[in-house]
């Protein structure tokens, strides 16, 4: 039971990273439409997508990847007071 609290642990913090270089990808023109760039958008734009429907952007600057990466963080810590009400 603790190696699967630990893989998905593992795979939301991974996760979360992936989110992250995707959001600083948009910085640099042509960064997401290399290969790597374009696994990334398969990865993430399904779960943004969410939280674009939701959260307009305000102008130029769009907080649903912010949005996102904390409820992210928020089920993260809730798996992890879950694992211990269980042990």
């Amino acid at each position: 039971m603790q190696e699967i609290f630990r893989i998905l642990d593992l795979a939301f913090t991974v996760y979360t990273f992936a989110l992250i270089i995707y959001i600083f990808m948009s910085w640099f023109p042509g960064a997401r439409e290399s290969a790597f760039g374009e696994v990334l958008t398969k990865i993430c734009e399904p779960y943004l997508e969410v939280f674009r429907k939701f959260i307009p952007p305000l102008g130029m600057i769009d907080f649903s990847p912010i949005i996102a990466i904390i409820v992210l963080r928020f089920a993260q810590k809730g798996l992890l007071v879950l694992f211990s009400m269980l042990m």
